[in-house]
């Protein structure tokens, strides 16, 4: 007879981070692997690397961060001092990028990192640091080398999570959450991904089909009329680049996403779960849009480091990505708020400000940067994802001709 047993614990790492580095980034022989992460995942990162070497790369590099050196930073540094960035980090990313490295990213943030410091010092940096590894956002933004971002369990935000069990069991049950959302629990996570990836495709094209010129968002707090870019794609699900190789630029993803105009977004909406941005928490917080420029910003907690994002650049304060994600995927069936946009935003349909992907404008690799901007599509050093969406969300496509058909009701696809 044979005997049934459940995957270790072990054994649900390694198909998880065979996942990450054969689906996630795609490492082809020969490729280099860069891989930015906590030193608390370290061990999902060595398996990682021994993964990637076996596979045929022939280097990988590992950038590590820790929350706590962060903070000590923030919290005691001197005024002043945070225009200093590591600039060897940022000459690896953008050299490793010009060779076509792929790039990982691990997420294991805590949410409260840097609570209690001034908003002001983070901004300071993010505004030194952003335009040095432009050349890196621009090739990953525009899927010229595979990236994936993902995540791995850490104590501080299984905390954050699961705040009412031991410390132990909440890292446990955060990895379960995070092996759900991944699809490593399914008896083949590979072709898993590859058969959603298909219902992500359809749904992209079933929505290029329509070539609607704006949605129209309605639920309690929102009511907001987001234009389309002149020649959006949609995308979603895994992205390919130039040379036919495919990547899943996040994981987990239930999205499927395009670019606003930029001028085109008029409206109030209101955020429907709260934002976890860079260790500070930004919650009950609303915005009103005009011409496609934020004109009033609120929020109930964090409204400093609201105030910072949209004070990145002018682009910061409109948009540039729009994205529609199903009240009733596998995330938001979860009922867990992860306090990590990588997850909440595919519990809901979303909205980011700042800069847009070149890759959901038609023609727009070859376009200048001042033609992408007369189609609509937004540029800035932001691109920041908040979640609008809920079981309360109706979202209506408009039509070229001004005509309006239902695309979702109480957050769910309508056909």
């Amino acid at each position: 007879m044979l005997l049934m047993t459940t995957p270790s614990f072990a054994e649900r790492l390694e198909a998880y981070a065979e996942l990450l580095v054969k689906v996630g980034v795609n490492v082809q022989p020969g490729q280099k692997l860069l891989v930015r992460a906590s030193v608390v995942a370290a061990p999902l990162v060595r398996r990682v690397v021994d993964i990637a070497y076996r596979i045929g790369s022939p280097y990988v590099e590992v950038l590590w961060g820790d929350d706590a050196v962060e903070r000590s930073r923030f919290l005691h540094a001197p005024d002043g001092s945070f225009g200093i960035i590591p600039r060897y980090r940022a000459d690896a990313m953008n050299s490793l990028a010009a060779e076509g490295t792929a790039s990982l990213s691990i997420l294991a943030d805590d949410p409260d990192a840097l609570a209690g410091t001034e908003p002001q010092r983070f901004a300071a940096y993010q505004k030194a640091w952003r335009p040095v590894i432009r050349p890196y956002t621009d090739l990953a933004m525009s899927d010229r080398i595979p990236w994936c971002v993902a995540a791995a369990a850490a104590p501080e935000w299984a905390r954050k999570v699961f705040p009412d069990v031991s410390e132990d069991e909440a890292v446990s049950a955060l990895w379960d959450a995070i092996f759900t959302a991944t699809r490593v629990l399914e008896p083949d996570p590979v072709a898993a991904w590859r058969e959603h990836d298909k219902d992500l495709i359809r749904r992209k094209q079933a929505l290029n089909e329509r070539r609607y010129a704006a949605l129209r968002f309605r639920a309690p707090g929102t009511d907001l009329r987001v234009g389309l870019a002149e020649g959006h794609l949609w995308d979603g699900g895994g992205s390919t680049l130039p040379n036919g190789v495919g990547f899943v630029a996040n994981m987990p993803t239930e999205e499927v996403f395009t670019a606003p105009h930029r001028e085109r977004v008029d409206g109030v909406v209101r955020a429907s779960m709260p934002l976890a941005y860079n260790g500070i928490l930004i919650d009950d917080f609303s915005l009103e849009f005009k011409d496609g420029v934020v004109v009033k910003a609120t929020a109930g907690k964090g409204q400093a480091a609201l105030d910072d994002i949209l004070d990145t650049d002018a682009g910061a304060r409109r948009l540039g990505e729009v994205a529609l994600v199903p009240a009733s995927s596998p995330i938001a069936k979860a009922d867990l708020l992860f306090l990590e946009t990588l997850f909440d935003e595919n519990a809901a349909c979303h909205i980011a400000l700042g800069r847009g992907y070149v890759n959901c404008l038609q023609g727009a690799q070859t376009m200048s940067e001042e033609e992408r901007l007369a189609h609509g599509l937004n540029d800035s050093l932001a691109h920041v994802d908040f979640m609008i969406g809920s079981s309360e969300m109706d979202i209506d496509g408009e039509l070229p001709d001004g005509s309006t058909e239902p695309v979702m009701r109480k957050g769910e696809w309508v056909g």
